[in-house]
């Protein structure tokens, strides 16, 4: 990993310490928690973790993980897997991974890395899932050959999927839900809207898309204008809104559906003079800035960190053979936290050190 990234870690851990952030936890939970903060940032990301008290079977372990796109979200879920490394590493344990991701969001690009990973020398293999539909017939198939396969941070294989277990956001479709009711509240229930997606196929992001349309169909004088894919790209996004803006000037609204097109809507809303609200996913550190300059209206932030803590130590079990049950559940669910413009400058400085004003 970059040494820009390993700063970020050692000053994650600094400010975690020194505010005593949300307390010792394993993380399993099974309960769907998306929140509004109302306690200062110190809750929205947990970086205070302590492995749980079961004891591996072995002293090695070798793991593989693949995931939608190279991108700084998951640069996150990875500093929380560095942390758990280490701590089984301080029991003596010694955990590998290899942990990759193309430049751009393709299923097929991810079913050839699933398929070359099954012929390594891999304990377990994980993978945030690309494409629903085209992905999970591919996991099953693995599972069916022997393979140990589980899914993590975001997007969940099907429902009737053979893989093992999931650790990340089981509740997608109420982050967009909520984040599209906080924006339809601000706009007083009517305006038109425009919806970013994301990566087509992406469960979570189709999911938040999903259940920001529900939300938007209950009240009669809000109206859908455009909804569009950026394929996580900053600047597809920038594009895409712009075209939204020039099309339908009086767009009151965007609903974000992912970690990039806040950034790429909020360049296109401040270029363009528009008076949109936007409401987005994540914590990327232009958007929180958008965030505290009062151009993005709230933001919905995931716990990246307890995601890759606890994708390493379900897959440790996974590693000796358990099953979903008593040890770990089938979905280990990770929170979902609204925050708004008050927040913005906390998240900044933990997240990056960000002091500026």
């Amino acid at each position: 990993m970059s040494e820009k990234i390993k700063n970020i870690f050692r000053k994650f851990l600094i400010v975690a310490f020194s505010l005593v952030l949300a307390g010792t936890s394993s993380g399993f939970s099974t309960d769907t928690e998306v929140k509004e903060n109302n306690t200062g940032t110190d809750s929205v990301v947990d970086f205070e973790h302590s492995l749980d008290d079961y004891v591996p079977a072995k002293k090695r372990y070798n793991f593989y993980f693949t995931y939608k796109i190279v991108h700084p979200w998951w640069d996150a879920v990875a500093l929380g897997m560095e942390d758990a490394q280490q701590k089984y590493l301080d029991k003596g344990i010694v955990i590998t991974y290899e942990y990759m991701a193309p430049d751009a969001a393709s299923y097929e690009d991810q079913t050839k890395r699933l398929l070359q990973a099954q012929e390594g020398d891999y304990d377990v293999i994980g993978v945030d899932v690309a494409d629903e539909d085209k992905i999970s017939p591919v996991l099953d198939k693995m599972v069916a050959a022997g393979n140990k396969v589980m899914t993590f941070s975001s997007s969940d294989a099907a429902p009737d999927c053979k893989r093992i277990a999931y650790v990340g956001n089981t509740h997608n479709y109420q982050d967009g839900a909520d984040l599209t009711e906080a924006l339809c509240k601000k706009l007083g229930y009517k305006g038109k809207v425009g919806i970013l997606v994301g990566s087509y196929g992406a469960p979570c992001h189709e999911d938040r898309a999903k259940g920001a349309k529900d939300t938007i169909a209950k009240y009669k004088n809000m109206e859908i204008v455009a909804v569009e894919y950026d394929q996580d790209s900053i600047d597809m996004a920038y594009e895409l809104a712009k075209q939204m803006l020039n099309d339908n000037p009086d767009i009151a609204g965007f609903v974000c559906c992912n970690m990039s097109n806040p950034v790429g809507t909020a360049r296109a809303v401040t270029e363009l003079g528009s008076k949109a609200v936007i409401v987005g996913m994540d914590h990327d550190q232009e958007a929180l800035h958008y965030l505290k300059d009062g151009v993005i209206y709230c933001l919905g932030v995931q716990d990246c960190y307890s995601i890759g803590f606890d994708t390493l130590q379900v897959a440790v079990k996974i590693a000796d053979g358990n099953l979903p049950g008593a040890l770990f559940p089938d979905k280990t669910d990770e929170s979902t936290t609204i925050i708004y413009q008050e927040d913005a400058a906390g998240m900044l400085e933990v997240l990056y050190g960000d002091v500026s004003q």
